[in-house]
Parts: structure tokens; sequence; C-alpha cells
């Protein structure tokens, strides 16, 4: 995919849905990656980069927002490159700084990350040099209030994090929060619209160049959730124990339930969208759909990632 963009310098690593894409930018000046992925996938992004590197020195690292698939490979490539100059997103960097659990969104998905630093805010309007080429900073609120794409004017190129895929967007967590949100993400959609990308490289999944068919989609997604919200909360239990599932490829079930109980968006979730259902057999139901969707299996006391 990278090679059918045509830009010297640009690399993309697909990754699976555990981990954020990674975007690898090599010029005369410097070396720049976007995200790093999963912590517990870390040790296979540094390699991904070294390889890629071949024993030249990564300089910068962003990050285009602070979710744990994005930012959990930080602290270990802060670890091996120890001048890293790392830039987040201005929302979050008081959390960041003073490691506010409470206001980073680890604690409230049950996911991990470890600690990191940074050195650096994106700001709106800024522009990064990146591959000897010019990448604006967009502000992209709805999924994440501080998140931030990138456009290269030139090539009309967009790292668009989970702000728009091939088939929709990522879970819009402030609504699961009870904060009103949908009418960010239309806009941020209508400003990736008004960008006119030729190219968009995701979060996740593949590179893609369809954006006119992207959007329809992803509008239809977003007009399907603002009539029936209680849509969207299920998608966001099903992505959140989805991606826990993920991590550990298996567990025993009385513990996953265990787990998810403690969970405080899955409790919030639970208790706007459960219908006065317990919260174990509400678990149940939204484990039962992910089974007819083949997205996991039961077999004897366990639950299988499939």
């Amino acid at each position: 995919m990278t090679q059918r963009l045509q830009i010297p310098g640009l690399q993309v690593f697909e990754r699976g849905w555990l981990s954020a894409n990674n975007i690898l930018f090599t010029d005369s000046e410097s070396a720049t990656l976007v995200d790093s992925g999963y912590v517990t996938h870390q040790a296979q992004t540094l390699s991904l980069v070294q390889n890629a590197l071949n024993g030249r020195k990564l300089d910068q690292l962003v990050n285009t927002h602070l979710h744990s698939d994005h930012c959990g490979g930080n602290n270990h490539l802060q670890t091996h490159y120890t001048q890293l100059e790392t830039l987040i997103p201005p929302g979050e960097a008081k959390a960041v700084s003073i490691w506010d659990a409470a206001a980073l969104s680890y604690e409230a998905t049950g996911q991990l990350c470890p600690r990191f630093r940074f050195e650096g805010v994106l700001q709106a309007g800024q522009t990064l040099r990146l591959a000897s080429l010019n990448w604006e900073v967009h502000a992209a609120p709805g999924h994440d209030p501080h998140s931030v794409i990138l456009f290269e004017p030139t090539h009309k190129v967009l790292i668009s994090a989970d702000a728009l895929w091939a088939n929709g967007f990522g879970v819009v967590f402030p609504e699961l929060e009870g904060v009103e949100a949908f009418h960010e993400v239309a806009q941020t959609l209508d400003l990736i619209e008004s960008l006119k990308p030729l190219w968009v490289i995701p979060g996740h999944g593949a590179v893609f160049e369809h954006i006119d068919a992207a959007l329809e989609i992803a509008r239809k997604k977003l007009d399907g959730f603002v009539q029936n919200p209680q849509k969207h909360g299920r998608y966001g239990a099903k992505v959140l124990l989805k991606y826990k599932l993920l991590e550990l490829t298996q567990v025993e079930n009385k513990a996953f339930k265990a787990w998810a109980t403690g969970v405080p968006y899955l409790i919030q979730l639970h208790e706007t969208f459960g219908e006065q259902m317990p919260m174990q057999d509400w678990l149940e139901e939204m484990l039962l759909d992910l089974e007819r969707s083949n997205a996991l299996g039961f077999q004897d006391n366990m639950i299988l990632n499939l």
C-alpha cells in the first residue's frame, strides 16, 4: 500500500485491531513515528521500527490521540531511544504530566498503558515537517475529544486516526460518559470531506482511496447511532469486551465477567442501557452477541478470541 502512495520516506505498518497502525516518516533531517500501538505489542513495534531504520535512530514520536492502542508503545520506544521527542495533543497534557489515571482513558476502559513522557503538544493549525513534506495538524473531536488528524495537501494524503475508517469510525467515547459528541463526529467527517483527500491512512485497517464511499458508510453509521443511542451503547460495550479478549486471547468465563464488572465504562453502559437487567445477565447477552458475529467462541468454561 505504501508503494501505491508513491511518497518517498513514508511507510505504513498495518497492525491488527489490538494495535493501531504505525506510520514511519524518514528524510535527511529526522525519523518520526506516528502512533505506537498497544503495550502487549511493544516489542514488535520496536522491532518494526528498528528494521525499517536499519541502525538509524528514531527522533520523534507523534500521537494522534492517547487511547491505549495508539500510545501503549510510547514508554518502550522512549526507553530504547532516550533522546526521543514525543508530541501529543494538548487536551490531556496535564493528565499525562502527573499521570492521572482517572483523567486518562485507561482506567475507565480496563486497558493497559505504561506511563510515558512528552516534550511538546500538537496544536490545530500547526505544520509538521515529515518525510520532506508539510503535514497540517487538524483537530478531529468525536471518537476522542482531543484527537488530531494529519493532512498533506500536495499528495492529498490524510492520516485519519480513528475519525474515519474504510468501514466507519471508532466508538464515540464521550457518548459512553453521557457527553454529547455525535455532532462532533459529523463535524469531523465534514472536515475530512472538505480536505478532499485522495488517500487515507486509517488508525486501523488498510490504506484506502475510495473516500466518498467511506464517508457515506460513516455517516450512515452515525445516523443510526443518533437515532438509536442504545445501539451505540451496545456497540461500545462489545468493543470493550472484544478488545480485552484480543489482549488476553483466551480467558476463563467467570474471571472475564469479574473483570468486566469492575470496568467503569461497562458499569455506566449497563446502568444506562441494561434495562434493569442484572449486570451478569447483560454481560452474557453481550458475549452471546459477539459469539453470533464470530468474534469469540465458548469452550468448556473458557472464552476464546476468534
